[in-house]
């Protein structure tokens, strides 16, 4: 018990200190050369246009750069303008609508997203962002502004998965507490490399960077997942803890920690770096679960099921901490965090219904095949920000929109797959689960014939 202690206050100290220390200042609002605000009217003529600041009176007369319109400056319309560092006269660089107009079929396809996603949130764990995102971004939001929405609304929806997980005896505390004490500081260094992003390229260079680590990290882990998933389905292998785990385990370096429902004793310096990327991702894409899960899987050793379960605890933590950095930098869309929040919070208990009735490799299998698709879905759209940022030759127009088809149809692929396979093995586990609980009645009646 003592040695427990000792380790979460080391945990919490080492937290609060970094926190206040090397990363102050994470909160305080969008880089220098990002300005929220509106624009109230523009000079074709003069190629200039007047623009107020986010919350104040003040005024500015920022300079349309090369290539860029009259007709592309919204008027009226609350938009993040990036400005060109190597210019001194006030020369925009990149501007973006912040909030999209809402209408009822942008209201209704994010209900139904965030129905969908709170689905593979109560069932694999992840707090769903890695779909949550990319659809926010489909739809026009910024990605600044998608990640910073999408992680305020997880940890409600995180606490309600972790509660129902926790009720059907999944979900290790002990081990939740643990790892977002590191991830916690992960989150401040992954606002920071956001804010870094949207300081030096804009808009554009933080979709490319949202974009590029979706792609890269989901055909990582998702292929592993899959290939282990793959594995357990066909009885090639059983559900066991890897060998690095274990090779893990005996590793003997204070603290040492047991986690009785994970049914696993390792060093806390194991879990530390697994919290750090969970966190760190979770704060520059919003998501966070894919590292996490797969992390307490292979790297601690603990099942798909109680790391799936686990997770959600770290997802509380770590959305309730960044919610406040991002609301501090005024870029979370409340319409879309609320919108998004209604239907997670139906999905996540269905999903965590879901895990009682389903076997071990069910879960990798849909959290590897969703990662998947979500990846196709975001590297189509790569080239087109490459082009944006002049990082490649301009595509044509043509290109462009089926790239974008290509997105947008691979990423609907990704939803409808995921709430069907969920709902196909929670269907047919429960029927199963209803066979077993009637066979020994039936022979209990027979023997007594």
């Amino acid at each position: 018990m003592y040695r427990n202690i000792r380790l979460f206050i080391l945990l919490a100290a080492l937290s609060l200190s970094l926190t206040q220390t090397v990363f102050a200042g994470g909160g305080d609002g969008p880089p220098k050369d990002m300005l929220k605000g509106v624009f109230t009217e523009v000079n074709a003529e003069a190629r200039t246009g007047v623009f107020v600041k986010d919350g104040t009176t003040e005024t500015l007369t920022l300079t349309l750069p090369q290539g860029m319109a009259a007709e592309d400056i919204m008027v009226n319309k609350k938009v993040l303008v990036s400005l060109d560092k190597q210019k001194a006269d006030g020369t925009i660089k990149d501007v973006s609508l912040m909030f999209l107009d809402m209408k009822l079929k942008t209201a209704l396809t994010l209900l139904i997203v965030g129905l969908i996603g709170g689905l593979l949130s109560g069932f694999i764990g992840s707090g769903g962002a890695f779909v949550l995102t990319p659809a926010m971004m489909s739809l026009g939001v910024p990605g600044a502004v998608a990640v910073a929405s999408n992680m305020c609304h997880k940890f409600p929806k995180a606490m309600v998965g972790a509660y129902k997980r926790y009720k059907y005896g999944q979900a290790d505390i002990k081990l939740g507490v643990v790892m977002a004490a590191t991830a916690i500081i992960g989150v401040q260094i992954g606002i920071r490399i956001q804010k870094y992003i949207l300081n030096h390229f804009g808009n554009a260079g933080s979709n490319l960077y949202v974009s590029f680590v979706f792609m890269v990290v989901l055909v990582l882990v998702g292929g592993y997942v899959l290939y282990d998933a793959y594995k357990l389905s066909k009885g090639k292998g059983e559900a066991k803890v890897s060998n690095l785990a274990l090779r893990l385990q005996q590793i003997n370096l204070a603290p040492m920690m047991h986690f009785k429902v994970a049914n696993v004793t390792i060093s806390a310096w194991v879990t530390i770096p697994v919290g750090l990327l969970t966190g760190m991702l979770a704060a520059t894409i919003a998501v966070g679960g894919f590292i996490g899960v797969p992390g307490m899987i292979y790297i601690v050793g603990a099942s798909a099921v109680v790391a799936s379960a686990t997770e959600l605890i770290v997802a509380f933590f770590m959305g309730a901490w960044g919610s406040v950095q991002w609301g501090l930098s005024g870029l979370i869309d409340i319409r879309l965090t609320l919108l998004i929040l209604c239907g997670s919070l139906i999905g996540v208990q269905l999903g965590a219904l879901g895990t009682t009735y389903v076997k071990d490799y069910m879960i990798k299998l849909v959290m590897a095949s969703t990662m998947l698709i979500v990846a196709v879905s975001r590297g189509a759209l790569v080239p087109s920000y490459l082009a944006n940022l002049n990082l490649i030759q301009p595509i044509s127009p043509q290109l462009e929109h089926i790239l974008s088809q290509v997105s947008f149809w691979a990423l609907v692929t990704a939803l409808g797959s995921a709430g069907i396979i969920i709902t196909v093995a929670m269907i047919s586990g429960m029927r199963q689960s209803g066979q077993e609980s009637i066979t020994p009645i039936s022979a209990q009646v027979t023997a007594h014939d």
